[in-house]
């Protein structure tokens, strides 16, 4: 088989010919407006993945089904999300980069307006996998950035939009908690169906086209990915740290609305979502972190984010049963996790093999597969320890992060 060395990271790296981009149009500028359309649309679509954690109890009550059942509706939204990012997120560098993403936008509609027709529970578990699925915009946006911007600004261009993709997870939850809470958990969804009509407007109109990196088939495209993931160590490393990340951060979320519904709080789905508002300082430290990676190791910043996770779930496991604890431990959660996750991208994007949507596929792949498996733990924690179990849970995954990075991130 063909193959080339490609040179300008630590050491050359052995590539498939078929990944090298061959001769195309000079890419578009990126202008400071067209960075902010992306990091608003990052946001916006992004919350299409989480408006459903705060709303699971009404959705619990009007299906007539358990909590644990229904705690399926957020699993399965993260697994479809996986899925989208497998088959959807690499076609970014075989197809024109504009026409796929407002192709993708017909999907998120369909599948949005699926959530509000279902008849049963069981169509609502299928149409909230699609909402994952066809949800997976935003992993087409961080890559693009990071592709339209000069190679000493390329760390904050990604701080910059993952604040957007954090913002409006967290956000989202604030919106669903209190439109859910006033006009019940449907009307969330005609919302974000109108909103995703809209932006696919917006975006049509202004968002720049990027032609295609890669010349091969769609099947040499997706082997690709295992030859990226075999070959690259610092993206193995990346992907697994994201994956535990992410994993406590959905135990954590997926059990609040349970865990604020009982003793002491007794609260509903809009406190429950008002938690976001908090999350959102940790949020905005997603471009500091950017602009401190000159000035500081990257070794140094994803272990100071991983004690702030450990220590997240010390302050939960104290202080849970009081406003001030979880408080307290959603800044450090979300700020923990937002640090590790914009220095995991920037690692691989660095790499420069000319293959940044199937770097960040298999990234956030294992980042959403761990969120799935988090979200799946947590609701059985809950069955049989409520909070001390989810609690234990989140401490666990953070751990094996933890213990990975310092074993490995050294070596490489």
């Amino acid at each position: 088989m063909d193959t080339e060395i490609i040179t300008g990271t630590a050491a050359p790296v052995r590539v498939l010919k078929k990944m090298e981009s061959a001769a195309s149009p000079a890419k578009p500028p990126l202008t400071r407006g067209v960075l902010w359309l992306m990091t608003v649309a990052t946001g916006i679509v992004v919350g299409n993945n989480y408006y459903n954690q705060p709303l699971l109890g009404l959705m619990a009550r009007d299906f007539g089904v358990s909590e644990g059942r229904i705690s399926n509706i957020a699993m399965l939204t993260q697994v479809g999300f996986a899925f989208g990012l497998l088959f959807i997120v690499p076609l970014g560098d075989m197809l024109r980069r504009k026409r796929l993403i407002i192709a993708a936008f017909g999907g998120i509609i369909v599948s949005l307006l699926g959530m509000t027709v279902a008849p049963s529970v069981g169509v609502l578990f299928a149409a909230s996998f699609m909402v994952g699925f066809t949800s997976v915009l935003p992993q087409l946006f961080v890559p693009m950035a990071a592709e339209l911007a000069t190679k000493e600004k390329q760390s904050a261009v990604i701080g910059m939009v993952m604040s957007g993709l954090l913002l409006g997870i967290l956000l989202s939850r604030v919106v669903s908690g209190f439109v859910g809470d006033l006009w019940g958990w449907k009307m969330m969804y005609y919302i974000a169906t109108v909103a995703m009509v809209l932006l696919a407007g917006l975006l049509a109109v202004k968002l720049p086209d990027v032609h295609p990196t890669f010349k091969g088939s769609y099947g040499s495209l997706m082997r690709s990915l295992w030859h990226l993931t075999r070959t690259q160590p610092v993206l193995r490393l990346a992907a697994f740290r994201g994956a535990m990340g992410f994993a406590g951060f959905s135990v954590f979320w997926t059990t609040l609305v349970f865990h604020l519904e009982e003793a002491p709080f007794h609260a509903g789905a809009a406190v429950a979502g008002s938690f976001g508002i908090i999350g959102a300082v940790g949020a905005l430290a997603a471009a500091v972190v950017g602009r401190m990676a000159g000035k500081v190791s990257a070794f140094n910043i994803v272990l100071y984010a991983l004690l702030l996770l450990l220590l997240s779930w010390i302050v939960f496991y104290i202080g849970g049963y009081t406003y001030v604890g979880l408080i307290l431990g959603v800044i450090l959660l979300d700020l923990g996790l937002q640090s590790m996750h914009i220095m995991n991208q920037s690692s691989f994007f660095a790499l420069n093999l000319g293959a940044n949507n199937r770097l960040n596929t298999v990234y956030m792949f294992s980042y959403f597969i761990g969120g799935s498996a988090g979200t799946y733990l947590a609701a059985q924690a809950w069955k049989q320890a409520q909070w001390n179990g989810t609690v234990l849970v989140g401490l666990g995954f953070t751990l094996l992060g933890l213990i990975a990075h310092l074993l490995y991130a050294k070596k490489q």
